[in-house]
């Protein structure tokens, strides 16, 4: 079967630790993010697998950072094909700005030994917009339901981010359409609704308390939006409604409960399924903590979250 590969290359890659960056290697001499490293780390290893592309000519893409290729995924079949199952869509974290792999390709791996399908998504970071990886996101998860025959699936996808990968995956369980019927792309015809959002570490808003990363309030950057209008646009506590999927919110201390409890208190209002797990001990980034991950964090007690996500999505029919 296509992509069956991709299982073999995956295993191997997290095998030899391809994806971990130690954070003590994170930063230039300066002290700014080797956004280069990251970057370049990242698609030497992608290069292993079979891809598929969002879109046959990204729209607004161009080359205005050659370090970025076309957004993509890597597809992830489960082990055991005897039935239909969902599928996770892992979004990596990274600020918008890099790709950080143990919260990709290692947190999919984690999950594929599950008996999940998984696809790893590259979406498009800085310069382009968050608009932009929303759409990729979007995109991603009308092609696994336009080719589910092809890759032996149900229509199921439950969105997983980390940081900035969770502020995606929110934003597109907020943001969402049944599909543009007219459309001529059978892609675009499919819903981009999805079934499921796990996010972790990823609640953060720019107009709720406390403001993310004690960023002013005149910040002007583009983490949370550029402008009021964008960031309640972006804020997915400001954009739950009747149809909004069921959520599973994980972090630890080290980012203020209040992110993920502010997100929670409103899915409760609208009376949208939710659980909500805030670890005390470990850091942002910590991923699966199973030290697997740049900091080298190996904390069984924060690793539970990943068993209690998998009991929560088979509550919900999503495995």
């Amino acid at each position: 079967m296509r992509y069956e590969k991709n299982r073999k290359v995956l295993q191997q890659l997290v095998a030899e630790h391809a994806f971990i960056i130690p954070v003590e290697k994170h930063k230039n001499q300066d002290g700014s993010i080797n956004h280069e490293q990251f970057k370049k780390n990242w698609e030497e290893k992608m290069a292993s697998f079979e891809k598929i592309s969002l879109w046959e000519h990204t729209p607004g893409f161009d080359d205005r950072d050659p370090l970025q290729n076309e957004p993509y995924m890597v597809f992830v079949p489960a082990d055991d094909r005897t039935e239909k199952k969902g599928t996770i869509l892992v979004a990596h974290g990274g600020g918008f700005a890099i790709r950080t792999g143990c919260e990709g390709p290692n947190a999919a791996l984690f999950f594929h030994k599950m008996g999940y399908n998984t696809a790893i998504l590259a979406y498009r970071l800085l310069p382009y917009s968050r608009f932009d990886a929303i759409a990729d996101m979007q995109r991603a998860i009308r092609i696994l339901r336009a080719e589910k025959e092809i890759l032996g699936i149900s229509d199921k996808v439950t969105v997983m981010g980390f940081s900035a990968g969770g502020m995606l995956s929110a934003n597109c369980a907020t943001h969402f359409d049944d599909g543009k019927q007219q459309s001529e792309d059978r892609i675009e015809r499919q819903s981009c609704r999805p079934d499921g959002v796990v996010v972790g570490y990823g609640a953060i808003t720019g107009i709720s308390f406390p403001r993310p990363f004690a960023m002013p309030d005149d910040y002007a950057g583009d983490l949370c939006g550029m402008d009021m209008k964008e960031r309640i646009y972006l804020a997915p506590e400001k954009n739950i409604n009747y149809d909004t999927p069921p959520f599973f919110i994980w972090q630890t201390l080290s980012d203020d409960g209040r992110y993920s409890m502010n997100l929670a208190k409103e899915l409760s209002d609208a009376k949208i399924p939710y659980e909500l797990h805030i670890f005390e001990g470990g850091v942002h980034g910590v991923g699966i903590a199973d030290g697997e991950n740049d900091l080298g964090m190996d904390v069984p007690h924060i690793t539970h979250w990943a068993v209690l996500c998998d009991e929560w999505m088979q509550m919900h029919g999503l495995k």
